[in-house]
């Protein structure tokens, strides 16, 4: 039974060690930064500033809205939302848009990714009586420096 129980802890042990690593993201996995909302109005693109997504620091991300048509977005109420699908958990922090930055451009403060791997970012959008929603995906890899560190 002694052993038993060991061998129950060092899985355990490895699995914690590991976090995400255990878990592959789907080959086919939609990571395009630009995306229509799923009813259409919307034509929606994601960035993060700065361009490389760090782990475990909290950043931003800029989103651009603009009309089916291409016409920028102003004035929008914009919701967020996600987490990691494989692992049933949200963000460790609460992300929200605090700026509007002019252009259908808007800022999302508080983004912060404390694993490696597969990311959903969930937008809820309203402009005047247009309401949608858009999903994005990303893949958050582990910092070279620390890969390096591992092969060793």
């Amino acid at each position: 039974m002694k052993n038993l129980v060991r061998l129950f802890a060092c899985g355990v042990a490895v699995m914690a060690l590991n976090g995400c690593s255990m878990f592959s993201p789907p080959a086919d996995l939609d990571v395009r930064t630009t995306r229509q909302s799923a009813e259409g109005k919307y034509v929606v693109s994601m960035h993060p500033v700065p361009a490389t997504v760090p782990l475990n620091r909290i950043h931003a991300w800029e989103i651009s809205v603009a009309t089916a048509g291409g016409e920028p977005v102003t004035g929008a109420q914009i919701g967020f939302d996600g987490g990691m699908p494989q692992h049933g958990h949200g963000f460790p922090t609460q992300p929200r848009v605090t700026e509007e930055l002019g252009n259908g451009r808007y800022r999302l403060d508080g983004v912060k990714f404390s694993m490696t791997g597969w990311w959903e970012m969930k937008l809820r959008i309203q402009a005047g009586a247009a309401q949608d929603r858009v999903t994005f995906n990303t893949v958050v890899a582990e910092p070279a420096a620390e890969r390096s560190l591992a092969a060793r």
